[in-house]
């Protein structure tokens, strides 16, 4: 069984007993979560698309943890102008595991 959920902006393809990592939800490790925003569910070879979302289906995960992605370097430079500008930037996201998904 597979569903796509979409949180955060972005479409994620999921079954029961997979870890993602997700945009930052504001939520304390251990809790479960459930995600109402399905768009696609196949289930015995019946694929159930949503329009937009599938209605009565939900995707039920556990939060595991939170935390900080790689740092990312951002620099702009142009030259002859002695212009130079270096930042850097650490995504927070949540890695939760998918429990169940019910339809």
């Amino acid at each position: 069984m597979i569903a796509v959920i979409k949180t955060g902006g972005k479409q994620y393809l999921v079954s029961p007993g997979d870890k993602i990592k997700i945009e930052k939800i504001a939520e304390k490790e251990g809790k479960e979560i459930t995600f109402k925003e399905v768009l696609l569910v196949e289930k015995n070879r019946k694929l159930d698309i949503g329009t937009p979302f599938v209605k009565g289906a939900k995707v039920v995960a556990k939060i595991l943890s939170q935390g900080k992605g790689k740092k990312v370097i951002i620099f702009k430079y142009k030259p002859k102008t002695r212009y130079k500008k270096k930042a850097g930037h650490r995504q927070l996201f949540t890695e939760v595991e998918i429990t169940k998904i019910e339809t």
